[in-house]
């Protein structure tokens, strides 16, 4: 649920009446860009649920892909302990950098973002199908070989283990990690479907005891 910060909450006084916003995508938690709100800015970014900033060049207020047409949807928001700068994760349609980068940190990708961009890529073989894709063959097969392909993975993945042999285990858990997705995005879910459910479930902490 989106969290609805009151206006006057905000200490507006430590740069200038100007915000500091830090825009974090909310599935991958790459950090997509930093820009500055005034109330004005503020007000229409609660207002319409997509990012809007002060432009302290133009001087004007500027709705993030008003021009390119990559907007940020906010899916919620959170003020540090000083209330002197905020936080909005975001949902982004398309590229945030106006270089054509999906962020402007273009040297920065964690671990959990290359996973979100993976997925991406695996959900547009399945959409847009190519005969040069294995993934899109996979698709075209079906649900049977896909899960029989995930079957076969799991097997040698054990046996790696098994063997302890450490080089052969990374590469058959990859694959398996791999069918595994392609098996999820065929049933039309994504991995934080998965992740959703572990945070939900009540035994979660037993889990990990």
């Amino acid at each position: 649920m989106l969290k609805i910060i009151d206006v006057d909450n905000i200490d507006w006084k430590k740069v200038n009446n100007m915000l500091p916003v830090i825009i974090q995508h909310s599935i991958s938690n790459e950090v997509l860009m930093h820009g500055f709100m005034d109330k004005s800015a503020f007000k229409e970014t609660q207002k319409k649920n997509y990012v809007t900033f002060y432009s302290r060049t133009k001087k004007r207020l500027w709705t993030k892909g008003e021009t390119s047409g990559n907007y940020l949807k906010v899916v919620n928001m959170f003020l540090d302990c000083d209330k002197d700068v905020l936080l909005i994760l975001v949902i982004s349609e398309g590229n945030t950098c106006h270089l054509n980068y999906s962020n402007c940190f273009k040297s920065v990708q964690s671990n959990l973002t290359f996973f979100y961009h993976f997925e991406k890529l695996l959900e547009s073989k399945k959409v847009n199908f190519s005969n040069a894709s294995y993934t899109s063959r996979l698709h075209s097969m079906g649900i049977n070989r896909i899960s029989q392909k995930v079957g076969e993975e799991a097997i040698e993945t054990v046996i790696a283990a098994i063997k302890k042999d450490r080089k052969e285990l990374i590469e058959e858990a990859s694959d398996l990690m791999y069918h595994f997705l392609v098996l999820l995005h065929h049933c039309d879910l994504d991995f934080s479907s998965i992740i959703t459910n572990l945070k939900e479930r009540k035994n979660y902490n037993d889990c990990l005891d």
